[in-house]
């Protein structure tokens, strides 16, 4: 996903950060305004640290020794967030959520907290309260013509509800995500069938839970056709993804199970996906390794969050 368009200093370049996804895998630079490589503060590599080998308590415990000496600390209170929703204690992750809201002093820097309150509220599967924020970020993103990012926002959203089961709504970001990115001005080829690859993917899914094989695999096909262009090399990833998901929900296991595991297997949703496959095929073992595995997951995002909310549930 790009990243948003900053003019903030490094520390809410940090704070973006985590709320973009606050992984493993994060980098430990941040890319300012003007190309310029921005440090981290030390006390969220010290934090990321220890959620990597998997103490929350203590980074929580860390970012709140912070914010006794800097209160109005954005990155302090957006990482006090993210480990709270990791632990499942949403309501109080949301109360940090709200002070970075309201000591944010640019549009960009109210729509990154923003977009982390959305995702607090991703960890309950509460769709509803998703789009009320994910709607401010959109908005704000309206204002400045970024069409792109507003595609990129609806997404999002749509991809929770997906997740929570509103299949409706859903839809409608969904929809609402590929008809604004397309309106980017002097749109490239490749961009355009960006949106489209997605679109086709989303109603696959979609259809797919619904009950509607037919239609899911009309969806397949035409996702295939975009991809085998070659315009969007980089969403190849996403297609076995895509025909594991269909399998899955088209009561096809086996198959299912097949291509889940050509997917990306440190993607916290795929290793649920594949530990629901495993339960269907009977083998509650292999189920429950998954389940672990995706129940470590450190993400901020949309699939850190139906992977701990899931997990939550089944160990």
């Amino acid at each position: 996903m790009n990243g948003i368009k900053l003019t903030l200093r490094y520390v809410l370049v940090a704070a973006l950060m985590l709320v973009a996804g606050l992984s493993a895998q994060t980098p430990q630079t941040a890319q300012a305004p003007g190309g310029q490589q921005q440090q981290q503060p030390e006390f969220i590599k010290q934090g990321q640290q220890l959620m990597r080998e998997g103490k929350l308590q203590e980074a929580l415990a860390l970012y709140r020794q912070t914010l006794q000496a800097s209160p109005d600390s954005i990155p302090a209170n957006t990482a006090a967030g993210v480990v709270l929703d990791l632990m499942g204690k949403g309501t109080d992750a949301r109360k940090y959520f709200t002070k970075a809201i309201e000591l944010a002093e640019t549009p960009q820097s109210k729509a990154a907290a923003q977009r982390a309150m959305a995702m607090s509220y991703a960890f309950e599967g509460n769709c509803k309260k998703v789009i009320e924020y994910e709607q401010q970020v959109f908005d704000s993103y309206a204002r400045v013509k970024d069409f792109f990012q507003q595609g990129e926002v609806a997404n999002e959203a749509a991809r929770v509800c997906l997740d929570s089961g509103d299949l409706d709504t859903a839809f409608k970001w969904y929809q609402t995500g590929h008809d604004t990115g397309l309106r980017e001005p002097d749109i490239k080829p490749d961009r355009k069938d960006l949106w489209e690859f997605r679109w086709e993917h989303a109603q696959a899914r979609i259809a797919a839970r619904r009950g509607n094989k037919a239609e899911a695999q009309k969806h397949v096909a035409a996702a295939k056709a975009i991809l085998d262009k070659g315009t969007n090399p980089g969403q190849a990833q996403f297609f076995p993804y895509l025909t594991g998901y269909v399998a899955l929900y088209s009561g096809e296991y086996k198959i299912a199970l097949e291509e889940l595991q050509k997917a990306t297997q440190n993607d916290p949703f795929i290793q649920c996906l594949i530990a629901q496959t495993y339960e269907k095929l009977g083998d509650k073992e292999k189920a429950a390794e998954y389940y672990r595995k995706a129940g470590t997951t450190t993400a901020h995002n949309p699939p850190g969050a139906y992977a701990r909310l899931m997990t939550r549930k089944k160990t």
